[in-house]
C-alpha cells in the first residue's frame, strides 16, 4: 500500500486479517484503539484480528491485550 493508493483524506474502514488488511472504505488513516492516534495506512503495522482493532505501537497492542486478559 502506498500513498497513491489512498482515496480521500479521512478515516478508512478496514477488515483485519492474518498479516494483511482489506480496505472496506478508503481513507488516509485509521485510529489506534488505545491512544486514538491517527495511523497512516502505509504505517499500519499492528492490529488484532479477533478484536478488529488497530494499534499505533506494540506497547499499545500489549496494553489492550492486558485489558482484555489476553496477556500476562
Amino acid at each position: 500500500m502506498n500513498r497513491i493508493d489512498k482515496i480521500g483524506g479521512g478515516e478508512a474502514e478496514l477488515v483485519y486479517g492474518d498479516g494483511e488488511f482489506h480496505i472496506v472504505r478508503p481513507g488516509a488513516y485509521v485510529k489506534c484503539a488505545v491512544t486514538g492516534v491517527h495511523i497512516p495506512l502505509d504505517e499500519l503495522r499492528y492490529w488484532n484480528v479477533d478484536l478488529q482493532e488497530a494499534y499505533a505501537t506494540p506497547e499499545a497492542s500489549l496494553k489492550r491485550m492486558r485489558e482484555k486478559g489476553l496477556a500476562g
